[in-house]
């Protein structure tokens, strides 16, 4: 009984949808999906019931992708949007922020894994930058996101605001379970927890739209043996104070068919082993990039 983790599915693509039907049976094994998975709810539904054929149980975390309101739709926004999403997985079974830490008694337990709906912003962001300079910052070198049009923040007042509610929620969830139970912790969130982490060569400013620094050392204040993240599209692992970081993601088409023809990963390749710590991780292919003013 395996713990494994994906992120950035993005099955709106119909080559990234496909590849899910390649993807082995793993009757006994549990798959945490790390958010971005799809944009619309029929697009959720659809991943969350292949996948579920696939797996004994499947968690899940929102990525910004899942909150968005598409334009030319009458859509649900803001929060109403993100409980749409969360009683679409209960529907499926599938777990969500909101339920209860499940305890993993599998390899490498127990556990306790922890689900985590976060945002960012805009603290990702070099020391000099005045947070409310950062947006535009990042517009100076051409780099945007689609967030500031599609991603809305209802009933709050923006998503800075959103994203402190969410880490003050998260923050309490997991002092009240610790309080009660002394496993470590598998730490689980669409956005990075470091700014460190954010790291784009070809569109280093997007860090502003990749977390928050609020969580920056949740991994030792929260006990954690591991942190599991996406957003980034660029697989990789990291140990930080003692502490593994996996980033998870899947990505674009051409992202991880370019993957395959560097690294020979198929899409089966993609799903990071968690527990037990396998022999072999995902390597650092950003090892050297550290500076977001440097391209």
């Amino acid at each position: 009984m395996k713990l494994f983790a994906i992120s950035d599915l993005h099955v709106g693509f119909d080559e990234n949808l496909s590849a899910l039907d390649e993807l082995p049976e793993h009757p006994d094994d549990w798959l945490v999906l790390c958010g971005d998975i799809a944009d619309t709810p029929a697009q959720l539904d659809r991943a969350l019931e292949i996948l579920g054929r696939r797996f004994a149980a499947l968690i899940w975390v929102p990525g910004n992708h899942e909150l968005w309101t598409l334009p030319r739709r009458t859509g649900l926004r803001g929060v109403a949007r993100y409980e749409q999403m969360v009683a679409l997985c209960r529907n499926r079974g599938v777990l969500t922020p909101e339920d209860p830490f499940p305890i993993w008694q599998g390899e490498g337990g127990p556990h306790l894994l922890a689900p985590l709906f976060l945002l960012y912003d805009y603290s990702f962001r070099p020391d000099d930058v005045p947070i409310e300079d950062a947006v535009a910052w990042a517009r100076e070198a051409e780099t945007g996101c689609v967030d500031e049009v599609l991603l809305h923040p209802e009933p709050h007042s923006d998503i800075p605001e959103w994203c402190a509610a969410r880490c003050r929620i998260s923050e309490e969830r997991l002092e009240k379970a610790l309080a009660r139970m002394p496993h470590p912790t598998i730490l689980i969130s669409h956005f990075p927890m470091r700014q460190e982490l954010a790291r784009l060569p070809s569109i280093p400013r997007f860090m502003v739209w990749c977390g928050t620094r609020r969580t920056e050392d949740w991994h030792r204040r929260f006990r954690a043996s591991v942190v599991v993240s996406g957003h980034l599209h660029i697989p990789c692992t990291r140990t930080i104070d003692g502490v593994r970081f996996e980033e998870v993601s899947l990505g674009y088409p051409e992202q991880w068919r370019a993957r395959r023809r560097r690294r020979g990963w198929r899409l089966a390749d993609h799903l990071r082993q968690i527990l037990p710590r396998p022999e072999r991780d995902a390597g650092d292919p950003l090892r050297l990039f550290t500076d977001p003013r440097s391209i």
